[in-house]
């Protein structure tokens, strides 16, 4: 029974994808220009573990354009990253203090890093060789979700979040995405001028736009199902995001479609991807 339900989820995959490449009516770029998030960094490898400092290194030294991870305040206020609800043994992260959190050890070793600790190790980049044997200091673009909770809640982690953005002058190397409207709102508010992307998928392009959100940040299904967002999105210079696309033949898909960001679990499978794509045209 699981075999033939998954013969026909991917049927159905296929079936969306035809009918998202038909319905395309824009040119077919000549370079690929769709870039890779990390989704909770690059943790899919040995010796790391999703939202982690390592996640995030990982994530630099393989010269991807970014790493997703998540923000979430501990009851006593401090901002860390973790996806939640539970960490370690802790059930929900919102409601423990931050003393029962920095106890938590992941399963590579490492801890819960502070918000601050993580924005420090990706603002300072990390050594990359080139072909040519020349060294360069890479950085990568930080896309923060910042998790749902009360609206006053979220209006103080806004408040917190961009005064570390100010304090760090990381303006332009960070994005913020969350689920709840109310957040994008608030740091469209809070901190003018930096990328703000909705998850929820509630919203066209142009309710987006008119709110002053910037970016939509889709999943792969939606946006499958409405490819024409794409395009009316960047009509209106929109920037189009879309998520958790783990598939090789979605990946292709949403490459041809001219989506700006693809964040995977699988950044490797993606790069091959876009590299495949870029020998074809």
């Amino acid at each position: 029974m699981k075999r033939y339900a998954n013969f026909f989820r991917r049927m159905l995959t296929f079936s969306l994808i035809f009918a998202a490449l038909f319905a395309f009516n824009g040119p077919l770029s000549a370079q690929v220009k769709t870039q890779i998030v990390a989704h909770r960094g690059y943790w899919n490898t040995e010796g790391s573990f999703e939202n982690t400092i390592s996640s995030l290194e990982n994530a630099h030294k393989a010269g991807f354009y970014g790493s997703e991870f998540d923000i979430n305040m501990t009851s006593d206020g401090v901002l860390v990253v973790c996806h939640g609800p539970a960490v370690g043994d802790i059930p929900d992260v919102q409601k423990a203090s931050f003393s029962e959190v920095m106890h938590v050890k992941l399963s590579n070793g490492e801890g819960v890093p502070t918000l601050e600790e993580y924005l420090k190790a990706g603002k300072k980049g990390f050594k990359v060789k080139g072909a040519d044997g020349s060294s360069k200091n890479v950085k990568l673009q930080l896309v923060a979700e910042v998790k749902a909770a009360a609206p006053q809640v979220e209006e103080e982690v806004i408040i917190k979040l961009a005064s570390l953005v100010k304090k760090l002058k990381l303006q332009e190397q960070i994005s913020i995405i969350s689920f709840s409207y109310n957040a994008c709102l608030l740091a469209v508010k809070y901190m003018p001028g930096v990328p703000v992307q909705y998850l929820m998928g509630d919203k066209t392009p142009e309710e987006l736009n008119a709110a002053g959100i910037k970016g939509l940040d889709y999943h792969y299904s939606l946006m499958l199902l409405n490819s024409d967002y794409i395009e009316r999105a960047h009509k209106l210079g929109m920037t189009v995001n879309v998520w958790t696309v783990n598939d090789r033949e979605q990946m292709d898909a949403f490459v041809k479609l001219g989506v700006d960001y693809i964040t995977t679990d699988y950044p490797e499978m993606a790069k091959e991807v876009i590299e495949e794509n870029n020998r074809l045209n």
